[in-house]
């Protein structure tokens, strides 16, 4: 533990692993080796510690906490709800576990559950802000007037860390946006960001360097190069955040011959420590360039057995990440049997849903929502490097428009179907009965039937959006 303190987590792992293994029986030993193996970048790991420590069957809070943001982080997302539940009855007065046991909720679709949890950390704890904004994020719960004015009153206070302000004006901004004053909603969104950005190390330029780096490695004759391992088992959903990813993931993950694996972080991850790069960044331009000389079938091999235990219990897949759309060459030429959906969005309503959104604070690659004009060339950056993948994957790579799956679902259920190889599922259409747990910002309104409001809600925005169209249109990106 002091070796894990110290930062020297290779240590910690090796150390807390001989202790485990010389006494099996303490659960509390487990949980901390889960926890060091996520540290490690080894979900598959930390899956295998935190459950051997649930089947001990601890009784002190601090352990089954632990072992629930260990199953949590690792994947197990249903897993994680009893042991949550059982810190709480063990522990009610400390808040952090309430606020855990509210997320394992809201991801397994138990909403009412969720808000009674994220509530009762705000009763023990007024000033817990991460409770405050998780119950603001969640569309079908409405503040009650005593949590609108205790945002109110807390942005008041000027002892705030960048990410309590932030975190403040985010819900600051729901209160706006459901009070019809997208103005106001726009100011609060800027002042929570602005001092989030400026205590980063960011350049705005790295985005763009990557973006570039990705394309000058992952030309046409790279990518149908051959090469990569024979499995065709992986289905991969890619695109912005806020696109509709989450939706497109839950309609084919509603066919019976499919599972959802979440957003996984284990491509990303087999290139880095293939491609060996001195980097503490999991992707960056030097990653991807190194990428070009690695053994592609040894890759896609290693990525399909990193997803184990989760997966192989049917005929495919889903990697639903997000960012996974910076490795689609590297992925063809790894697993070229694999398919890769690519769901794209009105590039004025994904800039607007990527600012409006809270990402996790301390994974840097969403950076770029910290400032709106930042988001807009992320976007269009986006859009000029989906236009190269449409050129050089062929018939591995398929784009689905958001706005066509919510005018024709099951038009666009039967071609995504047909895409992956499946025969048709009518349970595909009624993707809200999928009781599978959810970890991303949709884990609400999946629960929920197909809504068309979020279309164009663009337009309601401007004055205050007008700088990101402009830096759109610049770059020739149509709005819609």
């Amino acid at each position: 533990m002091i070796a894990g303190e110290h930062g020297n987590i290779a240590r910690a792992a090796q150390l807390v692993a001989q202790a485990t293994g010389l006494d099996p029986r303490r659960a509390a030993w487990h949980a901390q080796l889960g926890r060091l193996r996520l540290a490690q970048h080894d979900p598959q790991g930390a899956l295998v510690a935190a459950r051997c420590g649930v089947a001990l069957q601890p009784d002190d809070a601090p352990t089954l906490d632990t072992l629930g943001v260990v199953l949590s982080r690792a994947g197990a997302l249903d897993e994680a709800v009893a042991p949550f539940r059982q810190a709480v009855a063990r522990d009610p007065r400390t808040p952090v576990y309430w606020y855990n046991l509210g997320a394992a909720e809201q991801f397994v679709g138990r909403l009412a559950e969720a808000a009674a949890a994220y509530r009762q950390a705000l009763l023990l704890d007024p000033g817990f802000f991460k409770a405050l904004s998780a119950l603001s994020e969640m569309d079908t719960v409405a503040l009650v007037a005593e949590e609108s004015l205790a945002i109110e009153a807390a942005l008041a206070r000027d002892d705030l860390t960048p990410d309590d302000e932030l975190r403040l004006c985010h819900a600051l901004a729901r209160l706006h946006e459901r009070a019809r004053r997208p103005a106001a909603a726009m100011l609060a969104l800027a002042r929570g960001k602005r001092r989030k950005r400026a205590s980063l190390d960011r350049r705005p330029d790295e985005d763009g360097a990557l973006f570039e780096a990705v394309v000058r490695t992952c030309t046409a004759g790279f990518c149908q190069a051959g090469g990569g391992f024979d499995s065709a088992e992986p289905l991969f959903i890619v695109g912005m955040p806020r696109s509709g990813t989450t939706l497109v993931e839950r309609i084919v993950s509603s066919h019976p011959d499919v599972t959802s694996a979440g957003e996984l972080m284990n491509f990303s991850l087999v290139v880095k420590r293939a491609a060996a790069t001195p980097s503490n960044r999991v992707l960056d331009t030097t990653t991807i360039e190194a990428a070009a000389g690695l053994d592609f079938a040894e890759v896609g091999r290693a990525y399909l057995e990193s997803t184990r235990p989760q997966t192989g219990g049917t005929r495919h897949f889903i990697d639903k990440m997000p960012l996974n759309f910076l490795y689609a060459g590297l992925i063809h030429r790894a697993l070229p049997r694999a398919r890769i959906v690519c769901v794209k969005r009105g590039a004025a309503d994904t800039c607007l849903s990527n600012y409006r959104q809270l990402f996790a604070t301390g994974f840097s690659y969403y950076d770029y929502a910290y400032d709106l004009v930042d988001t807009a060339r992320y976007v269009a950056g986006f859009e000029r490097l989906t236009q190269h993948w449409s050129r050089v994957l062929g018939d591995a790579w398929l784009e689905v428009r958001y706005e066509d799956v919510v005018a024709d679902l099951e038009g666009q259920a039967r071609r995504l179907l047909a895409f992956c190889g499946l025969s048709w599922d009518a349970a595909c259409v009624d993707f809200q009965h999928n009781a599978s747990p959810v970890a991303t910002a949709s884990s609400v309104q999946v629960r929920s039937p197909l809504y068309a409001t979020s279309i164009g809600r663009w337009q309601q925005y401007r004055p205050q959006l007008d700088p990101a169209l402009t830096l759109l249109a610049e770059h020739g990106i149509p709005l819609e």
